[in-house]
């Protein structure tokens, strides 16, 4: 998926925020963005992939405040709050009739997760909005494979699920969960290390997803979402064996737009910017199960 042109001005505007997270100093700060200011000016092209640029950006921020983590605390908060809603989602699921309707809300549980994205320019989103996110999950649902998806995963022994943000990697044990109960699989994703928000390692202890998924691994970079160039070759050969993939958030339906996918994908997410919601025709602030290819 390339760029439009609204999305200089987001990743120019996330990478204050991150800049002003990362350090109090003033010179830094003004250091940081004279640098995301060559960066843009240089690689902000009709070609460019927004997810790209965006890991050049935070490279840039941590190299030169010396923060490796300016999301940090916005973190450690996002999971705290999911913890709090986790049993309220997990009711939700349980209300399931039968094993298909407990993976498509577990599905939706998910999908809510991922609308927990702070400093997007337009996604006004608090953590205090998730109650009222999970009642309008299915109304807000304008893409929806997931019956689909359920027929490949019954047909599956291997599921390869890559993570998204802190906060959300709460809610994905509940899909998890699910998979684990139609007797799949489960490799669990995160990245290997700090990229805005993205869940590392860190959140997998503080969720308690190592208790659900059988395995945990990690993309052996730091990369917004998938990019074949950046990840660890240990990871791409697990990624190349899989099955299906589900993949979480909009990082990764930026960089997987850009295979030639042989597999099965099931990307979830939410339409936080209007540059992903016109790449998939559809309006902003809307909940996407899509099945790619």
């Amino acid at each position: 998926m390339k760029v439009e042109a609204e999305c200089e001005s987001c990743l120019l505007s996330r990478g204050q925020v991150a800049t002003y997270q990362a350090t109090t100093n003033p010179a830094l700060r003004f250091r940081c963005l004279a640098e995301i200011v060559k960066l843009l000016s240089r690689d902000f092209k009709s070609t460019s992939v927004a997810a790209e640029i965006g890991t050049k950006r935070d490279r840039i921020i941590k190299q030169l405040t010396s923060n490796n983590d300016p999301y940090l605390r916005t973190k450690r908060l996002a999971n705290e709050k999911a913890l709090k809603m986790l049993p309220h989602a997990k009711k939700l699921v349980e209300a399931g009739n039968n094993q298909q309707e407990r993976f498509k809300k577990a599905c939706l549980c998910a999908i809510v997760g991922n609308i927990m994205e702070f400093d997007i320019p337009g996604h006004k989103f608090t953590l205090n909005d998730l109650a009222a996110c999970f009642r309008e999950a299915s109304k807000d649902l304008i893409i929806d494979d997931i019956d689909k998806a359920y027929a490949l995963a019954k047909k599956a022994n291997t599921v390869l699920y890559l993570a998204d943000n802190a906060g959300e990697i709460v809610f994905d044990t509940l899909l998890v969960e699910q998979l684990k109960n139609m007797g799949l699989k489960v490799i669990y994703v995160v990245k290997g290390g700090p990229v805005i928000n993205d869940a590392t390692m860190d959140d997998v202890e503080l969720s308690n997803m190592d208790k659900y998924a059988d395995e945990v691994i990690t993309t052996g970079t730091d990369a917004v979402g998938l990019q074949k160039k950046e990840v660890s070759p240990e990871f791409l050969k697990i990624y190349d064996a899989a099955e299906l993939v589900f993949a979480k958030g909009m990082g990764y339906a930026e960089t997987l737009t850009e295979y030639k996918l042989t597999k099965p994908h099931l990307l979830l997410f939410r339409t936080k910017c209007v540059p992903v919601a016109n790449y998939f025709c559809v309006p902003r602030d809307k909940n996407v199960a899509k099945l790619m290819p």
